[in-house]
């Protein structure tokens, strides 16, 4: 089997077990140059041919991780409904914020 035939093979099952909008937890990187810290959780962007998933960081960064050397898990969906409450939280507190700070005028 060709190298492309296992990149191939690779990008098939990560297509499959991480679509776009999977959200995952970086445990470790082996990255020596621009690691993501461990903790940091991200979205997938895409799959390239090679099977690395391409990432969009909560932090800001853009860095794919390579399955079967890197380590990650999928978030579970209690984990995603905890997220989208929190953000929606922080959301009504900023929007809150903001109406405490406009001018009140009085007659």
């Amino acid at each position: 089997m060709s190298i492309y035939s296992d990149w191939s093979a690779q990008a098939k099952r990560s297509r499959e077990q991480y679509p776009p909008g999977t959200r995952i937890e970086l445990l470790g990187m082996e990255d020596p140059f621009s690691p993501i810290a461990p903790g940091t959780r991200g979205t997938v962007d895409h799959v390239d041919d090679a099977g690395q998933l391409h990432m969009r960081w909560d932090n800001g960064r853009t860095l794919a991780v390579i399955p079967g050397e890197d380590s990650f898990r999928k978030l579970t969906e209690e984990e995603i409904a905890e997220e989208q409450k929190q953000e929606t939280e922080q959301e009504n507190n900023e929007n809150m914020d903001e109406d405490d700070s406009a001018p009140v005028m009085s007659m």
